[in-house]
């Protein structure tokens, strides 16, 4: 297989990693693969929904990062992977798996891609998105409201209690390892053209 180009997409909550994320897909088409660190959620089946809807998952320690690490080792060396599939309307991992093949561009996705060295030495292109906090939240109530089901209580309750402090633990001194940061994410059009012009030179 030629050369991979893997591409990190950070960013805070509802940043809108999501919206640079589709606009590689729409430009590669069926030379992207995705590999979100949602995905790969610890799974948590020995506790109550109760105890799991109360867990941190805003922490590095939520992750089982070094198998995503295995997992893009394995795409770059051109070899598939059967993904994992994280449910959150139940706060846990799904009993499911995703087939993922092996592509000339792999995007890395989520809010703590580049505070994992790692992880993040895997990446030729590292990208930050930066949306203004109060955008932010208000996206994530819309979110989580209206596509997983959730409570404006609980919303806003996991958000002071460890959203917020993880991002400012985290995710926002993760920004330093960031090779290109984009203002105001998807809005951002000249960034994101330049961003795709750039990738479409390396993989020719």
């Amino acid at each position: 297989m030629n050369k991979v180009t893997v591409i990190g997409v950070a960013g805070g909550t509802a940043s809108g990693k999501t919206t640079i994320v589709n606009e590689l897909r729409k430009n590669f088409e069926n030379d992207i693969a995705v590999l979100c660190h949602d995905f790969y959620y610890k799974s948590h089946k020995n506790l109550l929904f109760e105890e799991r809807s109360k867990l941190n998952y805003d922490h590095p320690n939520a992750f089982d990062t070094d198998i995503m690490i295995d997992h893009l080792k394995e795409l770059i060396a051109g070899r598939e992977i059967k993904r994992p599939v994280y449910d959150y309307t139940i706060h846990d991992r799904s009993s499911e798996e995703v087939i993922v093949q092996p592509k000339k561009v792999i995007v890395v996705d989520g809010i703590l891609i580049l505070e994992n060295k790692d992880l993040r030495d895997l990446m030729d292109i590292k990208i930050f998105v930066e949306t203004d906090d109060d955008e932010r939240l208000i996206r994530r109530i819309r979110r989580d409201a209206i596509e997983r089901g959730r409570s404006l209580e609980s919303i806003l309750d996991q958000y002071e209690s460890t959203v917020k402090p993880m991002h400012d633990q985290f995710v926002e001194p993760s920004k330093k390892y960031a090779d290109i940061i984009i203002p105001r994410g998807g809005e951002n059009k000249i960034a994101v053209e330049m961003l795709l012009e750039n990738i479409k030179k390396r993989i020719g």
